[in-house]
């Protein structure tokens, strides 16, 4: 099969909410990251050129918010069940044929991420003005926090959604504040260890430490405030926050051009000199989110050099293509995560992420698509390690028709 019709092929697999929900872990069914809120914005991006996509988008929506009614709390965030449903929605609908088929519940849903944003901010606003020590992921990165949730009210406001603002500039501002240089010892997004995630907590030391990736670290804010500053939504101080987001990649940007996936407080007192440690090739943690971040910042600085030194760090890269460790061919941290973020900036990336891409699919997988998760293969149907993002990547990667959208889909991901 070609390109375009191994998206279909996968999509059509997907077309049953049953089977997706079934298929899903059990944890994540009513979730973006890994349920029914992800294929629905397959079936959404779609729905221009078969009917029978248009309906399966409502249908997973529907059975989307009748999970999520009883789902377990998984965070406030755009990956988890209600902010899920809702950043599909807002993205999602745009494509349908008849976007007002869905009106009220994307109005719904650009309010509540909103008032979760504004939530969240005022959150950390009590954190800075009370000196706590004790930030976590959830308040700002891309997946549970003000990065993917400000990314999404943006996506909304060029949709003509008012409702949006108040919890954007209340995201921007935060960010903003976040990403300043304070003259502290740490920067703003420092988090102890034991405010990490268990597994990450393990590989640290006990004096915390600066993420840099962009589904968790320091490329995720300043890929929304580079990005807010290009559509013309902007607050005070905003420039410089960018400025010095880039600075302190430069600063920690080793001479082989990657990143370490975290900075530790140890790192931070002894200086950068330093051997890189983690991912080098994914979207969440490496040299492509970082670099698809920096890019954007490039533009809103207008700053040309910035964007050569970015563009030399993909290549490098690209160069080193045989040895990626992207695992499969899903969005985290496989292959179509790394096409995404090279598209449009280094060809040659792209094209040895695609071809990774349809060399790791399997037609004996029930979705094509096996997800690879330490070294273990899954049959994952969602959006961020499954099928449905996969899917999403293909259909871009040969232009399948779609009806045009403010905002693409992959705003999920900070990329556009």
């Amino acid at each position: 099969m070609n390109i375009a019709d191994t998206a279909l092929a996968i999509a059509e697999r997907l077309l049953d909410p049953q089977r997706v929900a079934t298929s899903a872990p059990s944890y994540g069914v009513a979730t973006l990251a890994d349920g029914l809120p992800g294929t629905a914005l397959l079936h959404a991006r779609l729905s221009n050129i078969d009917p029978v996509f248009d309906a399966a988008a409502t249908a997973h929506w529907a059975a989307a918010a009748q999970h999520a009614a009883g789902a377990p709390d998984m965070g406030d965030g755009i990956y988890g069940a209600i902010g899920g449903l809702a950043a599909s929605l807002i993205l999602g609908s745009p494509y349908l044929p008849d976007p007002d088929a869905t009106a009220r519940a994307t109005d719904r849903s650009v309010r509540w991420l909103s008032s979760r944003a504004v939530d969240i901010a005022a959150h950390y606003t009590t954190f800075v003005e009370t000196g706590d020590s004790a930030i976590a992921w959830h308040v700002y990165d891309t997946i549970s926090g003000l990065a993917g949730i400000g990314r999404i009210l943006l996506a909304a406001m060029a949709s003509g959604h008012t409702s949006a603002e108040p919890g954007l500039v209340a995201a921007l501002t935060a960010l903003t504040t976040m990403l300043t240089d304070h003259g502290a010892s740490r920067p703003g997004w420092w988090v102890p260890t034991d405010h990490h995630p268990t597994v990450v907590a393990s590989r640290l030391d006990n004096t915390g430490a600066a993420d840099t990736g962009l589904a968790h670290g320091v490329a995720g804010p300043l890929a929304l405030l580079s990005l807010a500053s290009l559509a013309g939504q902007t607050v005070t101080g905003q420039e410089t926050a960018i400025r010095h987001a880039v600075s302190w990649l430069d600063l920690w940007r080793a001479v082989d051009h990657g990143w370490p996936d975290q900075v530790t407080g140890r790192d931070l007192d002894n200086g950068s000199d330093m051997v890189p440690q983690g991912r080098s090739a994914a979207w969440c943690y490496g040299v492509p989110g970082i670099t698809r971040s920096l890019m954007h910042a490039a533009q809103a600085l207008d700053d040309a050099r910035l964007a050569e030194t970015t563009r030399a760090d993909l290549a490098q890269l690209g160069a080193q293509h045989a040895g990626w460790d992207a695992a499969g061919p899903t969005l985290c941290h496989g292959q179509a995560g790394v096409l995404r973020c090279a598209t449009g900036i280094d060809a040659g990336v792209a094209e040895h992420a695609a071809a990774g891409v349809t060399q790791s699919l399997n037609p004996d997988r029930p979705f094509l698509v096996e997800h690879l998760e330490h070294g273990i293969g899954h049959d994952n149907p969602g959006f961020l390690t499954g099928a449905a993002g996969v899917a999403l990547a293909l259909s871009e990667v040969v232009a399948l028709p779609a009806r045009p959208a403010a905002t693409s889909w992959d705003a999920l991901l900070l990329i556009t």
